[in-house]
């Protein structure tokens, strides 16, 4: 168990991945017709499949978001 305080992007993080697996399951169930040798799915699916690169920026700017709260700059202000 850890006792290290959450910070101000962990939550970010963990939301990005989520939404990065999400993404990524959907993906591998789209392209899953293409191997199986029957009819591709709409184009819905495929737009879902965006889902990845929107959780990696979501964890993205979790990181970010962290790292500019815990600088040494911005920890000498407080």
């Amino acid at each position: 168990m850890s006792t290290t305080p959450s910070g101000s992007g962990d939550r970010l993080v963990q939301v990005g991945a989520v939404v990065f697996f999400i993404g990524a399951l959907a993906t591998l169930v789209t392209v899953a017709p293409l191997f199986l040798g029957t009819d591709p799915f709409p184009s819905v699916a495929y737009a879902v499949c965006m889902l990845m690169g929107v959780g990696f920026l979501i964890a993205g700017a979790g990181v970010v978001r962290s790292a500019w709260k815990s600088s040494p700059k911005r920890a000498a202000t407080r």
